[in-house]
């Protein structure tokens, strides 16, 4: 595919150079970012193992939280389990079967809070 038939501007002194994606200058490209979709305004709280060998890990997912705030509020749980765990897409790890401690916790918040899986 040649570069006319796609169009758009490659390069322009006034604003450098532009990402092919969206057409806006490479500083204000949004293309990379990963954007977390909207939530339904239930936080739910599972366990899993899988990919774990064996090892179960809380997750705790649909925290109406940006990614820096969700961080601190990840930290903050880990504290008051005792456990570790890390945060990954804005899906909240906990270490361990912690359903019960983190569903009170994340329930004085005043979220909406529901067990899901089984």
């Amino acid at each position: 595919m040649s570069k006319r038939s796609t169009g758009g501007l490659v390069f322009s002194t006034e604003q450098g150079r532009m990402c092919p994606e969206c057409r806006h200058p490479i500083a204000n490209c949004t293309c990379g970012e990963a954007q977390r979709p909207e939530g339904d305004g239930v936080v739910r709280v599972s366990r899993e193992t899988k990919g774990r060998k064996g090892k179960g890990v809380t997750l705790v997912t649909g925290i109406p939280l940006d990614d820096k705030e969700l961080k601190a509020y990840a930290k903050d749980l880990k504290a008051k389990c005792g456990t570790g765990g890390t945060v990954k897409e804005g899906v909240v790890e906990i270490q361990g079967d912690q359903r019960d401690v983190l569903m009170s916790l994340l329930k004085q918040k005043g979220w909406i809070v529901k067990r899901s899986g089984g």
